[in-house]
C-alpha cells in the first residue's frame, strides 16, 4: 500500500531537475552541503530544495573563536550580566551590556532606540550576535530570546566572564 503511493512522486523530481521552464541556478551553501536552486521563469519565483544534515548548527562560540570575532569585527557581542557585575567583575572590550531581562524588548527596539539606550549599534537579524554572561546560563537563556525572534546567526559563549578572565589573566 505504501509502495503504490510512493509512485505518485516518481515523476516530480526528474521533472523538476530537467524541465526547461524551471533552470538550474546555483547551489547556496547551507550548514556543511549544498542546496540547489531551482529558478521558474515564468513566475519569477525561486524554489529551493531543502538539505539536511546530520550535524547540528553550533550554538557554542569557543575562546579562540570569539578572540578573533572580536579582532574581526565580525560579531556583535553582547553581555547580558547586569551592569554592576560589569563594574565589580570586569567585561569584554567592545561588548555591549544588555542585561538578561530587557533582551527581549531590546532585540525589538528600533535602531535610534537601542543606540540612545544602550550605546551601540543595534544588530540586524544577519549578523553574528555572541551573547555571554558570567558562567554561560543566561548567554543561554540569551540565545534562546534571540533565536525566538528570527536571529539565526546567534551564539553564545558558555565559559562566560569566568572563562574569558582566566584565558587572559584578568583575576
Amino acid at each position: 500500500m505504501a509502495f503504490r503511493g510512493c509512485w505518485r512522486f516518481v515523476g516530480v523530481v526528474p521533472r523538476l531537475l530537467w524541465d526547461s521552464s524551471v533552470p538550474w541556478r546555483a547551489s547556496v551553501p547551507v550548514g556543511r552541503s549544498c542546496v540547489p536552486v531551482f529558478y521558474n521563469s515564468r513566475q519569477g519565483t525561486e524554489l529551493q530544495l531543502r538539505g539536511y544534515s546530520s550535524e547540528p548548527l553550533s550554538t557554542e562560540v569557543s575562546y579562540e573563536q570569539l578572540k578573533q570575532r572580536l579582532n574581526d569585527g565580525n560579531a556583535v557581542v553582547i553581555d547580558v550580566r547586569e551592569p554592576w557585575e560589569l563594574r565589580e567583575y570586569g567585561f569584554i572590550p567592545g561588548s555591549v551590556n544588555v542585561p538578561l531581562g530587557q533582551v527581549n524588548t531590546a532585540l525589538q527596539l528600533s535602531p535610534e532606540d537601542f543606540r540612545e539606550k544602550f550605546g551601540a549599534e543595534m544588530p540586524r537579524r544577519r549578523d553574528n550576535i555572541v551573547f555571554l554572561c558570567l558562567a554561560g546560563i543566561r548567554s543561554k537563556a540569551a540565545l534562546d530570546t534571540a533565536a525566538s525572534l528570527g536571529f539565526k546567526d546567534a551564539q553564545h559563549y558558555p565559559d562566560g566572564w569566568q572563562g574569558w578572565a582566566e584565558r587572559e589573566d584578568l583575576k
